[in-house]
């Protein structure tokens, strides 16, 4: 293995990572934005209405995307076992 593939394997790395963390911290930061719009409009202050949301949509975003995240995952660690064996054949 050379360093341009040790790089594709990072970056490849980096955009699988985003691609299963991105939708969920998309959903807390929209929560996130309209939880603290309610109470600039309202004058609440309530802690627990910032985080007791967010808490409840992170949570059920990530119930519902998991299929797709062992998907990407499995796919990623599919070609990382396959880029593997290939490296071990031309090295004999």
């Amino acid at each position: 293995m050379n360093e341009a593939e040790a790089i594709e394997i990072c970056r490849e790395a980096i955009i699988v990572m985003l691609k299963v963390v991105g939708p969920i911290m998309l959903a807390g930061l929209v929560v996130g934005v309209i939880v603290s719009m309610l109470q600039t409009v309202t004058s609440i202050q309530e802690q627990a209405l910032t985080f007791i949301p967010k808490m409840v949509v992170v949570f059920g975003v990530t119930i519902w995307l998991l299929p797709f995240m062992f998907a990407t995952l499995g796919g990623f660690t599919q070609s990382l076992t396959d880029r593997i064996v290939q490296i071990g054949m031309s090295n004999e």
